[in-house]
Protein backbone atom coordinates (compact mmCIF):
# COMPACT_ATOMS: atom_id res chain seq x y z
CA UNK A 1 0.00 0.00 0.00
CA UNK A 2 1.73 2.91 -1.19
CA UNK A 3 1.26 6.13 1.91
CA UNK A 4 0.97 9.64 0.39
CA UNK A 5 1.76 12.64 2.18
CA UNK A 6 1.59 16.47 1.27
CA UNK A 7 4.59 18.32 3.15
CA UNK A 8 3.82 21.74 4.40
CA UNK A 9 6.56 24.61 5.09
CA UNK A 10 9.04 21.55 3.96
CA UNK A 11 12.33 24.00 3.84
CA UNK A 12 14.66 21.92 2.14
CA UNK A 13 12.93 18.77 2.76
CA UNK A 14 14.69 17.13 5.86
CA UNK A 15 11.44 16.03 7.71
CA UNK A 16 10.34 14.75 4.01
CA UNK A 17 13.89 12.57 3.30
CA UNK A 18 13.01 11.01 6.83
CA UNK A 19 9.20 10.07 5.95
CA UNK A 20 10.82 8.85 2.25
CA UNK A 21 13.22 6.84 4.63
CA UNK A 22 10.32 4.94 6.23
CA UNK A 23 8.71 4.49 3.31
CA UNK A 24 6.02 6.89 2.62
CA UNK A 25 5.95 8.99 -0.59
CA UNK A 26 5.78 12.27 -0.42
CA UNK A 27 3.02 13.54 -3.07
CA UNK A 28 3.17 17.55 -2.70
CA UNK A 29 5.52 19.74 -0.93
CA UNK A 30 5.12 23.59 -0.35
CA UNK A 31 7.21 26.28 0.81
CA UNK A 32 7.86 29.79 0.43
CA UNK A 33 11.59 30.03 0.61
CA UNK A 34 13.37 30.28 -3.13
CA UNK A 35 16.52 29.00 -2.10
CA UNK A 36 15.46 25.98 0.26
CA UNK A 37 13.06 24.96 -2.83
CA UNK A 38 16.32 24.77 -5.14
CA UNK A 39 17.93 22.20 -2.70
CA UNK A 40 14.59 20.42 -2.17
CA UNK A 41 14.51 20.07 -6.15
CA UNK A 42 18.11 18.96 -6.84
CA UNK A 43 17.96 16.15 -4.13
CA UNK A 44 14.07 15.31 -4.22
CA UNK A 45 12.27 16.24 -7.27
CA UNK A 46 10.23 18.83 -8.72
CA UNK A 47 6.94 17.98 -6.52
CA UNK A 48 7.79 21.02 -4.37
CA UNK A 49 5.89 24.45 -5.44
CA UNK A 50 7.60 27.25 -4.55
CA UNK A 51 4.88 29.42 -3.04
CA UNK A 52 2.73 31.41 -0.02
CA UNK A 53 0.66 28.55 1.35
CA UNK A 54 -1.77 31.28 3.12
CA UNK A 55 -2.55 32.20 -0.73
CA UNK A 56 -2.95 28.00 -1.76
CA UNK A 57 -6.11 26.41 -1.91
CA UNK A 58 -6.52 23.46 0.01
CA UNK A 59 -9.00 21.81 -2.72
CA UNK A 60 -6.99 22.23 -5.52
CA UNK A 61 -3.47 20.28 -4.06
CA UNK A 62 -3.26 16.61 -4.73
CA UNK A 63 -5.24 13.74 -2.54
CA UNK A 64 -3.15 12.51 -0.05
CA UNK A 65 -3.17 10.23 3.27
CA UNK A 66 -1.58 12.24 5.89
CA UNK A 67 -0.26 16.13 6.04
CA UNK A 68 3.10 17.04 7.85
CA UNK A 69 2.99 20.48 8.45
CA UNK A 70 6.71 22.01 10.21
CA UNK A 71 5.79 25.68 10.07
CA UNK A 72 8.53 27.96 11.28
CA UNK A 73 9.35 27.91 14.86
CA UNK A 74 10.81 31.60 15.26
CA UNK A 75 8.63 32.67 17.04
CA UNK A 76 7.57 29.95 19.34
CA UNK A 77 11.53 29.58 20.79
CA UNK A 78 12.04 30.67 24.23
CA UNK A 79 15.32 31.99 22.95
CA UNK A 80 13.08 35.08 21.07
CA UNK A 81 12.10 35.80 24.20
CA UNK A 82 16.18 37.98 24.28
CA UNK A 83 15.07 39.48 21.18
CA UNK A 84 11.36 40.23 22.06
CA UNK A 85 9.95 38.44 19.72
CA UNK A 86 8.48 35.39 20.90
CA UNK A 87 4.70 36.33 19.78
CA UNK A 88 3.65 33.52 17.71
CA UNK A 89 2.15 33.55 14.41
CA UNK A 90 -0.71 32.94 12.28
CA UNK A 91 0.86 30.21 9.75
CA UNK A 92 -1.23 27.63 12.64
CA UNK A 93 -4.06 28.92 10.83
CA UNK A 94 -3.73 27.97 7.54
CA UNK A 95 -2.25 24.43 8.93
CA UNK A 96 -5.88 23.88 10.56
CA UNK A 97 -7.46 25.36 7.74
CA UNK A 98 -5.74 22.63 5.95
CA UNK A 99 -6.75 20.15 8.11
CA UNK A 100 -10.80 21.46 8.65
CA UNK A 101 -11.30 20.99 4.99
CA UNK A 102 -8.86 18.16 3.94
CA UNK A 103 -9.73 15.91 7.05
CA UNK A 104 -6.60 13.20 6.49
CA UNK A 105 -6.71 10.04 7.62
CA UNK A 106 -3.44 11.43 9.88
CA UNK A 107 -1.88 14.59 10.63
CA UNK A 108 1.69 15.54 11.60
CA UNK A 109 3.07 18.80 13.41
CA UNK A 110 6.56 19.52 14.36
CA UNK A 111 7.82 22.56 16.24
CA UNK A 112 9.76 23.28 19.39
CA UNK A 113 8.44 22.51 23.20
CA UNK A 114 8.08 26.47 23.67
CA UNK A 115 4.94 26.41 21.38
CA UNK A 116 3.02 24.95 24.56
CA UNK A 117 3.09 28.59 25.56
CA UNK A 118 0.81 29.23 23.37
CA UNK A 119 -2.62 27.81 24.48
CA UNK A 120 -4.42 29.06 21.28
CA UNK A 121 -2.58 27.10 18.66
CA UNK A 122 -2.13 24.18 21.04
CA UNK A 123 -5.95 23.97 20.58
CA UNK A 124 -6.08 24.46 17.18
CA UNK A 125 -3.52 21.39 16.93
CA UNK A 126 -4.70 19.06 19.42
CA UNK A 127 -8.41 19.60 19.50
CA UNK A 128 -9.56 18.66 16.09
CA UNK A 129 -12.76 16.94 16.09
CA UNK A 130 -12.76 13.37 15.47
CA UNK A 131 -9.43 12.62 15.64
CA UNK A 132 -7.17 10.97 18.74
CA UNK A 133 -4.73 13.14 19.50
CA UNK A 134 -1.00 11.72 20.66
CA UNK A 135 1.51 14.09 21.78
CA UNK A 136 5.39 13.81 22.69
CA UNK A 137 7.55 16.26 24.27
CA UNK A 138 10.38 16.72 24.36
CA UNK A 139 11.16 14.45 21.54
CA UNK A 140 15.32 14.25 21.64
CA UNK A 141 17.68 14.49 18.56
CA UNK A 142 20.35 12.99 20.75
CA UNK A 143 18.74 9.41 20.52
CA UNK A 144 20.01 8.78 17.52
CA UNK A 145 22.49 11.89 16.73
CA UNK A 146 25.18 13.79 18.61
CA UNK A 147 23.04 17.00 18.69
CA UNK A 148 21.13 18.39 21.89
CA UNK A 149 17.51 18.68 19.93
CA UNK A 150 14.06 18.72 21.47
CA UNK A 151 10.99 19.02 19.62
CA UNK A 152 7.37 18.92 20.18
CA UNK A 153 5.83 16.45 17.86
CA UNK A 154 2.02 16.02 17.44
CA UNK A 155 -0.11 13.29 15.91
CA UNK A 156 -3.77 13.12 14.66
CA UNK A 157 -5.28 10.13 13.82
CA UNK A 158 -8.85 9.50 12.90
CA UNK A 159 -8.72 6.01 14.76
CA UNK A 160 -7.53 5.27 17.95
CA UNK A 161 -4.06 3.69 17.55
CA UNK A 162 -1.02 2.85 20.32
CA UNK A 163 1.78 5.44 18.86
CA UNK A 164 5.40 4.49 20.22
CA UNK A 165 7.75 6.72 21.20
CA UNK A 166 10.81 6.76 19.51
CA UNK A 167 13.64 4.57 20.80
CA UNK A 168 17.36 4.41 19.60
CA UNK A 169 20.09 1.64 19.76
CA UNK A 170 23.02 3.33 19.78
CA UNK A 171 23.08 6.87 19.26
CA UNK A 172 25.95 8.15 16.58
CA UNK A 173 29.22 10.02 18.40
CA UNK A 174 30.27 13.37 17.53
CA UNK A 175 33.68 11.86 16.30
CA UNK A 176 31.72 10.38 13.59
CA UNK A 177 30.37 12.72 12.01
CA UNK A 178 34.01 15.04 11.36
CA UNK A 179 35.11 15.25 8.01
CA UNK A 180 38.78 14.81 7.85
CA UNK A 181 39.81 17.81 6.26
CA UNK A 182 36.55 20.39 7.00
CA UNK A 183 36.22 23.57 4.54
CA UNK A 184 35.51 26.31 7.35
CA UNK A 185 35.91 29.92 7.93
CA UNK A 186 37.43 31.17 10.96
CA UNK A 187 36.01 34.32 11.56
CA UNK A 188 37.50 36.89 13.97
CA UNK A 189 34.79 36.82 16.28
CA UNK A 190 36.37 33.10 17.13
CA UNK A 191 39.23 35.23 18.39
CA UNK A 192 37.27 38.11 20.15
CA UNK A 193 34.50 35.66 22.31
CA UNK A 194 37.45 33.15 23.33
CA UNK A 195 39.77 36.37 24.57
CA UNK A 196 36.39 36.99 26.79
CA UNK A 197 35.06 40.29 24.71
CA UNK A 198 31.35 38.77 24.42
CA UNK A 199 28.91 38.43 27.18
CA UNK A 200 28.85 34.64 27.04
CA UNK A 201 31.69 32.19 26.33
CA UNK A 202 31.20 29.47 23.24
CA UNK A 203 30.03 26.18 23.66
CA UNK A 204 32.71 23.93 23.13
CA UNK A 205 32.22 20.43 22.35
CA UNK A 206 35.17 18.11 22.07
CA UNK A 207 34.65 14.92 20.43
CA UNK A 208 37.16 13.05 22.07
CA UNK A 209 35.24 13.07 25.55
CA UNK A 210 32.13 11.99 24.15
CA UNK A 211 30.24 15.42 24.16
CA UNK A 212 27.50 15.98 21.85
CA UNK A 213 27.03 19.42 19.92
CA UNK A 214 24.29 21.61 21.09
CA UNK A 215 21.04 22.71 18.87
CA UNK A 216 22.06 22.79 14.90
CA UNK A 217 20.75 26.43 14.93
CA UNK A 218 19.69 28.20 11.46
CA UNK A 219 21.54 31.43 11.99
CA UNK A 220 25.22 29.31 12.34
CA UNK A 221 26.82 31.29 9.52
CA UNK A 222 26.42 34.83 11.58
CA UNK A 223 27.55 33.23 14.84
CA UNK A 224 29.91 30.79 14.32
CA UNK A 225 31.64 31.88 17.61
CA UNK A 226 28.96 30.63 19.78
CA UNK A 227 29.31 26.65 18.87
CA UNK A 228 32.69 25.38 18.53
CA UNK A 229 34.46 22.01 18.23
CA UNK A 230 37.72 21.54 20.09
CA UNK A 231 40.82 20.68 17.07
CA UNK A 232 44.01 20.65 18.36
CA UNK A 233 45.06 21.77 14.53
CA UNK A 234 43.31 24.91 14.28
CA UNK A 235 44.41 28.44 16.45
CA UNK A 236 42.70 28.38 19.78
CA UNK A 237 42.53 24.49 19.09
CA UNK A 238 39.05 24.97 18.31
CA UNK A 239 37.07 25.50 15.54
CA UNK A 240 33.50 26.00 13.67
CA UNK A 241 31.44 23.29 12.01
CA UNK A 242 31.66 23.15 8.27
CA UNK A 243 28.23 22.43 6.39
CA UNK A 244 28.64 18.85 6.03
CA UNK A 245 29.46 18.61 9.82
CA UNK A 246 26.03 20.48 10.41
CA UNK A 247 24.21 18.30 7.63
CA UNK A 248 25.50 15.40 9.41
CA UNK A 249 24.10 16.55 12.62
CA UNK A 250 20.64 16.36 11.68
CA UNK A 251 21.20 12.60 10.24
CA UNK A 252 21.48 14.15 6.22
CA UNK A 253 23.53 11.53 4.41
CA UNK A 254 26.27 12.70 2.28
CA UNK A 255 24.88 12.76 -1.09
CA UNK A 256 22.05 15.24 -0.16
CA UNK A 257 23.64 18.18 -1.74
CA UNK A 258 23.59 21.68 -1.15
CA UNK A 259 23.40 24.00 -4.41
CA UNK A 260 23.57 27.46 -2.89
CA UNK A 261 25.67 29.27 -0.38
CA UNK A 262 27.02 28.30 2.53
CA UNK A 263 25.11 30.87 4.71
CA UNK A 264 21.87 29.18 3.04
CA UNK A 265 23.04 25.70 3.70
CA UNK A 266 23.26 26.50 7.61
CA UNK A 267 20.10 27.94 7.56
CA UNK A 268 18.25 25.17 5.64
CA UNK A 269 20.20 22.28 7.94
CA UNK A 270 19.08 24.36 11.41
CA UNK A 271 15.59 24.65 9.53
CA UNK A 272 14.93 21.34 9.27
CA UNK A 273 13.73 18.04 11.13
CA UNK A 274 16.14 15.38 12.38
CA UNK A 275 16.43 12.85 10.28
CA UNK A 276 15.69 10.02 12.14
CA UNK A 277 12.81 11.82 14.82
CA UNK A 278 11.13 11.91 10.86
CA UNK A 279 11.89 8.70 10.48
CA UNK A 280 10.35 7.64 13.37
CA UNK A 281 6.93 9.30 12.93
CA UNK A 282 6.96 7.96 9.29
CA UNK A 283 7.21 4.57 10.53
CA UNK A 284 4.69 4.75 12.98
CA UNK A 285 2.12 6.34 10.33
CA UNK A 286 3.36 4.15 7.42
CA UNK A 287 2.39 1.03 10.67
CA UNK A 288 -0.86 3.19 11.32
CA UNK A 289 -2.06 3.00 7.41
CA UNK A 290 -0.72 -0.92 6.97
CA UNK A 291 -3.32 -1.62 10.46
CA UNK A 292 -6.41 0.25 8.35
CA UNK A 293 -6.29 -0.73 5.08
CA UNK A 294 -9.57 0.47 4.49
CA UNK A 295 -8.36 4.48 5.13
CA UNK A 296 -9.26 6.88 1.52
CA UNK A 297 -7.62 9.44 0.11
CA UNK A 298 -9.78 12.61 0.63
Amino acid sequence: MEILVNSYFSGAGLADCGLLEAGITIKQAFELDKAACKTYRTNLGDHIKHCDLTEELVLEQESCHGMMFTYPCTKYSTIADIHGTRTGDDLFLHALRHLAIARPEFYIVENVPGMRAFPVTMEAMTKMPDYYIHMFCPVESELFLPQRRNRLIIIGTKRNFDVRPPENTRAITLKEILEEEPKVTFPKAIYARMAGEYRDLPIISDPERGDIAPCAVSHYAKDKSTRLLRDKRFPLGVRPYSVREWARLQGLRDSFIFPVSDTDAYIQVGNGVSIPVARWFGTEMKRYMHQNRQCRLF
